[in-house]
Formats: structure tokens, C-alpha cells, sequence
């Protein structure tokens, strides 16, 4: 029976539990202590030349296609694509991986009746690898098929499969590379390409390096601001002028000099490479030259605006020598009157064997209508530029002057606190080796910071479990 003064058993068995379950609860929403999420993906690039057959096949006698990249991708050495900007999730206690990287490729040809028979685009391609090492690549896939004509679209394909044969992606922290991954077609991959290919069929192998960040840990939120405090805090301040300022001092210009060029660096040919200095950066599809300095005038739409950086080509290596040392420095953008000239500092040695050390010196025109003022900033997206016949002396003569060269794009702070747009994120350096390797994963050991919050709550539990013999036992008695 009931002992008077004493709660029920079910009572006693709530409030047995009440005290460990309300700590460990505790425990797991403190600032500072909570579990941290499972560290993220936060920038790579994916490098993969898709099938080699195919892509001969596609610009080839019989296709007489073409492709062209979207979404910021670039291409390695004419025949490799690369995605960049990984972004995901990863977690270090099984393995568990999966990486999204951004922009596609489109291949056409066949052309019949003023269309495509072949038209196949590939984008945001996935990489996902299992606790069990079973891994796959995924991709936005739109194609046409050879038999029927119809065009079909898959989010996330499974494409291939891929082969992580004794690797362990537990416990990796920082950059992860996987180098000359093996893939093999799919049957939904087969399908993605029309029919041109059985599954089974051997892909060729893929390269991808990922940066993993562990996610901030939470910081205590601050309190809102009494009243009283409100009305003694500052006002924000109004926004800022439309009037642009006659000075600014950050901007960012982006470029990729021109694709072939970069295809014949890293090519067969050159065998060569790029490295970008002084504040230049890689973008994949482009350079990025920050900060910029200079002056503009709204009412005579007049620019003049110094960008620092440099980006040094090499290749054509034959012993000590190099017979591309090219360097692209410090590059200026000049607008007058709805006309632009792109200059730069050019020095080194040129593949015709030519050497210079010339400033300012203008490699190409462009129209300059498309100027605009938004969010704080001068902007300008993808100007067409001509080769100057100064600019084609610089490239050595591979190019004549009217060649058309990428594209710029450019952005210049007119408010100092509006943002420059984002790089894309191509992860941490990675340094390619030029001949077949094995795959290898670049992984650190990562500690596990949640180790004493786990023990904590183990313990925890276990105090509740006697709790609950404890009452158990009790109520027997009773």
C-alpha cells in the first residue's frame, strides 16, 4: 500500500529521471558545448575528362559538334573538365562523404534539319562515398536520345560508379585528394548518354580534392537591449549616396585570358603551368586580379582603374630553359566615350621565343555600354575583348590581332563597404602529379572534441538507469 506522504511510484519514477535527463539536456545545449555538426565540405574542384573517345567523337568528322562549359567550369589541358566549388557534407566517424562541385558541360552535334541529334549536358556533379566504401559520382543530367529524339532530363543521375578500393575516408580533416579515381557507366549513366555507351563501359578516371571545415562552434546569444538601452543606442546610419564618389580603392577584375591558351599551357605541347602572385588568384575559368585602386566619372562615363597581380605562365621546358615565361601583371582598365582598353605589364619570354619587359602595355579593346552602378558598385559582366595587334605581339604571335580573347568582368567598390562578388571556392592548392597514380587520400587525423560531452552523457544515462532499478525495487517492497 501507499506510504502516506510519499508520492506514487509513477511520481517517484518521473522525478528519478527528471534530474539526469534535464542535465544531460542541458549539457547538450550549452554554448560552447553543444555537438558540433559533422564538419562540412567548403570549397574543391573535381578535374575529369568525362570519356576521351567521346570527346574526340563529339568534335570529330562524324559529330562535327562542339561543347561549351556553363556555371564557371574551365577545362585542364584542353581535353580535362573542372568543376569547382565543392559544397556537402562529411562525416568523420564512418566516412560518410558527399560533395556537390558547380558548373556543366554541354556537348551537341549531329546536327539535322537546324538541330542537334546529339545534346547531352552534364552539371553539379556529385560525389558520394559510403561507410561501406561504396561510392558513385551523381550529376544534373539532360540528353537526347539517339533512337528516339526525345530529350530527358534526371536530377542527380547516378553516372558511374567509382572504385575506392583501400581507401578510408574515417577521420579526415583539412584537404582530402583522391587522385585517377577509377569510373565505370551506369545503366542510368548509359541512358544519360543516349545509347552512345553500354553500361559497364570504363569512364575515364576523375581527380577531386575537397576542404572540410568544421562547423562554428556556437557562441551565447546576447540579449536584447532593454528599452531604456534602445533609446540610447546609436540610429543607424542612412544609406549610402547614389552619388559615386570621384575615388575608390577595392575592385576585383576577372579574366581568363583566353581558354586555348590556357589548354596549350597545360597541354601536351607546353606541358607548363600557371601560378598566380601578388594577390592574384585562380577562379579555374578565370584569374582574379584585387584589389583596384582609381577613379571614375558618372557624367562622362570616364574609368580608369588599376588592378594588382600577376599571373607568370611557364612551359616549353627543354633542360634548364623555358620557352614560355610569360608574366600578366597589374593589369588597367581605361574607358572613354563607350570605349574601353584592357592594358597591362607583360614580361618574359613569349613562345616565339620573343622577350619583353613592357608596361601598359594594351592587349585588347572592348566596348564599354554596359557599365552599372548597383548595390554600391561599378560593374561590367563579360566583356567581349579583341586582341590589339600590341596584345598579339605579347602573346608571341600565337594569336593575330581581332582574336577574340575571354571575356572580363569587372567590379569596383564605389561605397567601401559594398562586397565584392564571391571567387569561386577551388578548395586548398593541390599540386598535380603528371603521371598516373595510384588513388591516395591527403587526410590528417582529426580529434574528436566531443568525446567528454559523450562520457558525460553515458554516465548520465546510467544514473538514471539505477534511479529507475532503485524505484523499481522500492515499489516491490511497497
Amino acid at each position: 500500500m501507499p506510504v502516506p506522504g510519499r508520492p506514487p511510484a509513477p511520481a517517484r519514477l518521473r522525478a528519478a529521471l527528471t534530474l539526469p535527463l534535464a542535465v544531460l539536456l542541458t549539457l547538450l545545449c550549452l554554448p560552447g558545448r553543444a555537438v558540433a555538426a559533422d564538419p562540412a565540405v567548403s570549397g574543391g574542384r573535381l578535374d575529369w575528362g568525362i570519356k576521351a573517345s567521346f570527346l574526340t567523337y563529339v568534335t570529330g568528322p562524324v559529330a562535327n559538334g562542339k561543347w561549351a562549359l556553363s556555371g564557371g567550369a574551365s577545362t585542364i589541358g584542353g581535353s580535362v573538365f573542372r568543376f569547382h566549388s565543392a559544397t556537402g557534407s562529411y562525416d568523420p566517424e564512418t566516412g560518410r562523404l558527399s560533395a556537390a562541385f558547380q558548373g556543366g558541360v554541354r556537348f551537341t552535334g549531329h546536327q539535322e534539319n537546324g538541330g542537334n541529334a546529339l545534346d547531352l549536358s552534364i552539371s553539379r556533379l556529385t560525389v558520394k562515398a559510403d561507410p561501406d566504401g561504396g561510392a558513385a559520382l551523381y550529376a544534373d543530367v539532360s540528353s537526347k536520345s539517339r533512337q528516339t529524339g526525345s530529350t530527358s532530363s534526371t536530377a542527380q543521375a547516378r553516372l558511374a560508379d567509382l572504385s575506392l578500393s583501400g581507401v578510408s575516408l574515417k577521420g579526415a580533416s583539412g584537404t582530402v585528394t583522391l587522385s585517377r579515381v577509377p569510373a565505370t557507366l551506369t545503366s542510368a549513366g548509359a541512358a544519360a548518354f543516349g545509347g552512345f555507351y553500354t553500361a559497364g563501359t570504363a569512364l575515364d578516371p576523375l581527380t577531386f580534392s575537397v576542404t572540410l571545415k568544421s562547423a562554428p562552434t556556437p557562441t551565447p546569444s546576447t540579449p536584447a537591449p532593454s528599452p531604456s538601452e534602445s533609446s540610447s543606442a546609436a540610429a543607424p546610419s542612412s544609406a549610402p549616396s547614389t552619388s559615386a564618389p570621384a575615388s575608390f580603392t577595392n575592385g576585383a577584375l576577372d579574366w581568363g585570358v583566353r581558354r586555348t591558351f590556357r589548354d596549350y599551357v597545360t597541354g601536351s605541347i607546353a606541358q607548363g603551368s600557371w601560378q598566380p602572385a601578388d594577390g592574384a588568384a585562380d577562379g579555374g575559368a578565370f584569374f582574379r586580379w584585387t584589389p583596384a585602386r582609381g577613379t571614375w566619372d558618372a557624367a562622362a562615363g570616364a574609368l580608369d582603374a588599376s588592378f594588382t597581380g600577376a599571373v607568370h605562365f611557364t612551359g616549353l621546358r627543354q633542360g634548364d630553359t623555358l620557352g614560355l615565361d610569360l608574366t600578366f601583371a597589374n593589369p588597367r582598365l581605361s574607358v572613354t566615350g563607350g570605349q574601353g582598353r584592357l592594358l597591362a605589364d607583360v614580361n618574359g619570354r613569349a613562345p616565339d621565343g620573343s622577350t619583353r619587359n613592357a608596361p601598359a602595355t594594351e592587349l585588347a579593346t572592348f566596348p564599354a555600354t554596359e557599365l552599372k552602378t548597383e548595390n554600391g558598385l561599378l560593374t561590367a559582366t563579360d566583356l567581349p575583348l579583341t586582341l590589339t595587334a600590341s596584345g598579339a605581339q605579347a602573346f608571341g604571335s600565337l594569336y593575330p590581332a581581332g582574336t577574340e580573347l575571354d571575356p572580363l568582368t569587372f567590379a569596383v567598390a564605389l561605397d567601401p563597404s559594398a562586397a565584392l562578388p564571391p571567387l569561386p571556392d577551388l578548395g586548398s592548392p593541390t599540386t598535380p602529379s603528371p603521371d598516373p597514380a595510384p588513388i591516395a587520400a591527403a587526410t590528417t587525423s582529426s580529434s574528436r572534441p566531443t568525446t567528454a560531452l559523450v562520457l558525460t552523457a553515458t554516465a548520465l544515462l546510467a544514473a538514471a538507469a539505477t534511479a529507475i532499478a532503485f524505484v523499481v525495487r522500492r515499489r516491490r517492497r511497497d
